[in-house]
Parts: structure tokens; sequence; C-alpha cells
């Protein structure tokens, strides 16, 4: 039940980045919840490989590379969904940003208070 929690608060999550942020636009909220469970998949089975790969240049960069490799896999999920779009790499950079913040206050807000409870 969590997981469908998740990807729902994920998609409102997303819903309210294209709202704040011109770059990003999202159709309607099936578009919503298909990118974000597409960008949960690609974050779980492509990000680790990429970060291993790109591994000496997110050394060098003292972990800044990691930023770039979320724009870029935020702006790939945006080649696949039809109805969310990404104006450019930099908007996808702002916008994963924005998503990544957004995503962990909410549900920090939203579990950790039910952990809170149960102790």
């Amino acid at each position: 039940m969590t997981l469908i929690v998740r990807w729902f608060i994920n998609a409102l999550a997303l819903m309210l980045v294209a709202y704040l942020y011109s770059g990003v636009q999202v159709d309607n909220i099936f578009a919503a919840m298909v990118a974000a469970l597409m960008l949960g998949l690609v974050n779980a089975f492509v990000r680790p490989v990429l970060v291993f790969l790109t591994l000496p240049v997110t050394i060098l960069t003292l972990g800044l590379f990691i930023f770039f490799i979320n724009a870029f896999l935020f702006w790939f999920v945006t080649e696949i969904v039809k109805g969310f779009t990404v104006t450019g790499f930099m908007a996808a950079m702002i916008g994963s940003l924005m998503f990544s913040v957004i995503s962990l206050v909410t549900n920090w807000l939203v579990f950790d208070r039910d952990k809170k409870k149960k102790s």
C-alpha cells in the first residue's frame, strides 16, 4: 500500500513542479502518474548503472556530476512519456532538483509521521 501512496505523492509532486516552473509541462494527472512510475523505474534500474560507470568523473567533480545524471534521466523520461515535456537540459536540471526536493519533503511528511504514531 505504501508503494502506491508514494507513487501518487510523486505524481502530485511532478504536477507541482509543472505548476511552479514553466520549463516543465505535464498535460494531465494520467501523464503525471505514468511519468512518476517511469522516473521510479529509471531511478531504480538505470541510475545505479550510470552512477557506477561515471564514478571517476563523479569523484573528480566531488559528486556534482550526479546532478547531471539526474537531469539526464529526468529528460530521458520526457522522451518516453507523452504528455510530459521539458523545454531543455537546463529545465531538466531545475525540474529534477525541484522534483527531488518536493518528493523528499512530502514523503517525509507523510511517512515519517506514520512511524511516529506507531511508536
